[in-house]
């Protein structure tokens, strides 16, 4: 049970990692979109490229970071049930989820993105535009990315599960446990 915590800690590492670095190109798209603006409006002028940049830079950015935001529990979820659930019924819940759900979907992201990631660097694909940037086939690779990096998440997510339910809820790792059940208030009206 040891090295499925292991397992879980060195997977989150690799998201947490990956996240905080890819998060600050955030900083950089802020500030390529204010430079087309003030090009634009104050200099009457503008370059296809650093319109293409800044977009390349949201899609590259979000992909990316998509694993670090599931590790981070950011994801969306309608938590009306699953909020104010046990822990042992959010590991049911998150095992399920990940086998029945994120892992088939992370192989179909992967399997119908992999003939245009190849395509795309057989002839290094650049943007459409007249003047764009070079390189589309790098980011179209960000797809991979984030289908790797979900798929791993999720694998975590369900290694979780298992020692949950297993009764080794004390060898998931501190950034991966759950918070307690929410109470309601006293007094509150259910």
């Amino acid at each position: 049970m040891r090295a499925v915590a292991s397992c879980i800690q060195f997977i989150s590492l690799i998201n947490l990692g990956i996240g905080k670095l890819f998060s600050w190109l955030s900083l950089g798209i802020v500030a390529v979109c204010f430079t087309v603006v003030v090009q634009r409006y104050v200099f009457a002028t503008s370059y296809v490229w650093m319109q293409d940049l800044y977009i390349w830079l949201n899609g590259a950015m979000f992909t990316a970071v998509a694993g670090f935001a599931l590790l981070r529990d950011d994801h969306v979820r309608v938590d009306i049930f699953y909020r104010p659930a046990s822990i042992r019924r959010k590991a049911v819940v998150d095992l399920i989820g990940v086998c029945a759900f994120l892992l088939p979907f992370t192989w179909i992201v992967y399997s119908y993105s992999m003939p245009f990631v190849r395509r795309a660097w057989t002839y290094f694909e650049a943007s459409a535009n007249v003047g764009g940037m070079p390189g589309l086939f790098i980011l179209k690779s960000f797809i991979i990315g984030f289908a790797a990096l979900l798929a791993l998440q999720g694998v975590a997510m369900a290694l979780r599960s298992i020692l949950i339910l297993a009764g080794r809820s004390d060898l998931v790792p501190p950034r991966m446990q759950y918070s307690a059940p929410e109470k309601p208030e006293a007094g509150a009206v259910l």
